[in-house]
């Protein structure tokens, strides 16, 4: 493994040799009228090109997941566009599926979602700040939406909505802790009627999850006529449909649904669409780029938010319900470091030196915080997929931490293989890519981990049980009635998407490693009935982040000399 220096991200991104837009198509099957130019790096794919592909043979589909990450991240997204760059080195074609990263973490602690060093899409300024879009045309749509209730209700409440139990909130792409719970309406007469409410960030609204679920024009506008909003006073559900606006926030998401098209240094086709985070909401791009991507190579790539327990979890039984599209592999990314963090006896903070006990050799620690590996492992089994695990490698790795990892995957009949894509691109990744194309192509047996007609409370405790190692689950009074308010309704037999902490398996974000027996609080339950799944919250779980003390845009400016945006990671 190579140990030279690698530039900063945006100084390798800057630096890259970019194909026009069209050559990119070109190589997926794509024609001309298939794209609508944004620029000469980037382009939207009209929908009309599924059922022009639909007679081509399918992909083989993998998605990239990880242990529970760490403050520091183990590289998800990274690796993704490391094993898509990696299966053009051996003779493989791949496109690849990435989420549209929101300007929350982009200028929060986390940073952009365009990979790292030498595995990355570019253009990466435009990747990580507004791209063709799409996350501005979901925040006006949904606060249209949340505008016509407050002034349904200023003109005489036909609908007699009850005001209290409206859900619907606005939403804002940045962090914004003082936005969580506002009173709306003050003022005098003319400024509407004041109520207690507030904002989630955008990507947690559920027109995004609508957008990252849907599989058409139309089915999006019939899934908006279908959100529901809060309840009428006699206690019957309120939609958006009764609200006459489901038209027009379909109008507003019209350019929204299409899929953009991009690359990655080595000019690998990248689809990128829709980006709900995975601890707040689904977390995971969008069907339709995955209904493109499934057509157009050997491998289609996507990556599903944070750990197993979460992005992945939800990528097997909400986003797979939905597409009809079955996996047939799983690479799982962990890293020498989030191991031995998993132990529970280092403190990390991003943006400071890692501690000087951590970076001695020692795999013991990596074989205990491997409990973490063990637990991923099965949760991706659990489902009948075939796991490999991907070692992402750091300069500071010794080799018998690595051993440590790999004897973890042989004791639980895995695969394993050691990764160097960040410091040499695609061809840091030809073992991993060799190993994903060897689980690929054994049988699976896809399974869901649960029924749809089971009761909410008892998919809920299935998850929190089979996949987070629960002992118990305990619902406040208030998310008590709401599961009893949507059964009535006839929302039980939706999936589950559960909104925790991706620091633990837990609903406590400090305890690492794989914690049994705990009882996993849900302080409130929401119903996402356009999206198609219920929406329990966990714990302290907030559905709008806030800030660090020094938040990364403290460091993005331009450079007036050259034009080029500077301090972007």
């Amino acid at each position: 493994m190579t140990t030279k220096k690698v530039p900063s991200d945006i100084e390798i991104a800057q630096a890259a040799t970019l194909l026009p837009i069209e050559a990119i198509a070109e190589k997926m099957g794509l024609a001309r009228t298939d794209i609508e130019f944004y620029g000469d790096a980037m382009a939207k794919v009209k929908l009309e090109a599924i059922e022009r592909l639909e007679d081509r043979p399918n992909a083989k589909y993998v998605v990239v997941t990880a242990i529970t990450p760490t403050p520091l991240g183990e590289g998800k997204s990274t690796t993704t566009v490391g094993l898509g760059q990696a299966m053009h080195h051996i003779g493989k074609t791949a496109t690849i599926a990435l989420r549209q990263p929101s300007q929350g973490p982009t200028f929060g602690i986390k940073g952009g979602a365009a990979g790292g060093g030498y595995s990355q899409i570019v253009p990466m300024e435009q990747f990580n700040l507004h791209l063709t879009g799409d996350l501005h045309a979901v925040t006006a749509a949904n606060n249209l939406l949340a505008a016509m209730i407050d002034n349904h209700i200023y003109h005489g409440n036909e609908l007699n909505i009850d005001s209290n139990t409206i859900t619907w909130r606005r939403v804002l792409d940045v962090s914004d802790r003082d936005l969580r719970n506002i009173v709306a309406g003050l003022g005098g007469p003319g400024d509407g009627i004041p109520r207690q409410t507030g904002f989630d960030i955008t990507v947690a609204s559920e027109v995004m999850a609508i957008l990252a679920l849907t599989t058409s024009l139309r089915d999006m506008r019939e899934r908006f006529d279908r959100i529901v909003i809060g309840q009428s006073k006699d206690k019957k559900p309120v939609t958006a449909g009764q609200l006459k606006a489901a038209g027009a926030m379909t109008v507003l998401m019209k350019e929204a649904i299409k899929p953009n098209l991009m690359q990655t240094l080595e000019n690998t086709p990248a689809l990128v669409h829709a980006g709900p985070f995975a601890n707040i909401a689904h977390g995971n791009s969008s069907v339709l780029a995955d209904q493109i991507g499934i057509k157009c190579g050997d491998f289609l790539i996507t990556e599903a938010g944070f750990g197993a327990d979460i992005g992945a979890e939800k990528f097997f039984n909400i986003k797979c319900r939905y597409s009809g599209l079955r996996p047939d592999a799983a690479v799982l990314v962990t890293t020498v470091r989030a191991l031995k963090l998993h132990t529970g006896k280092y403190r990390v903070v991003p943006g400071k030196p890692l501690p000087d006990e951590m970076i001695q050799e020692n795999p013991d620690d990596v074989y205990e915080g491997a409990s973490n590996l063990r637990k991923q492992i099965e949760n991706v089994l659990k489902h009948g997929v075939s796991p490999v695990v991907c070692i992402n490698h750091f300069a500071t790795d010794f080799q018998s931490e690595v051993d440590a990892i790999f004897e973890v995957a042989k004791q639980m009949n895995v695969r394993c293989a050691l990764a160097n894509h960040w410091a040499e691109g695609g061809a840091g990744a030809t073992d991993l890519a060799q190993a994903v194309v060897a689980a690929a192509e054994e049988p699976t047996d896809f399974r869901h981990l649960y029924h749809l007609d089971q009761p909410i409370k008892a998919k809920i405790e299935t998850i929190a049980k089979e996949i987070y190692g629960a002992g118990d689950v305990v619902y406040e009074a208030k998310a008590e009635t709401q599961i009893r308010q949507y059964e009535r309704s006839g929302f039980g037999k939706l999936p589950i998407c559960m909104a925790k902490t991706h620091l633990s398996l837990s609903a406590d974000p400090s305890l690492k490693g794989t914690p049994q027996g705990f009882t996993l609080p849900i302080r409130e339950v929401r119903a996402s009935v356009g999206a198609g799944f219920i929406y329990p919250l966990v714990g302290e779980m907030r559905t709008m982040p806030g800030l660090p003390s020094h938040p990364a845009a403290e460091n993005v400016d331009i450079d007036f000399a050259t034009g080029r945006v500077v301090g972007l990671f």
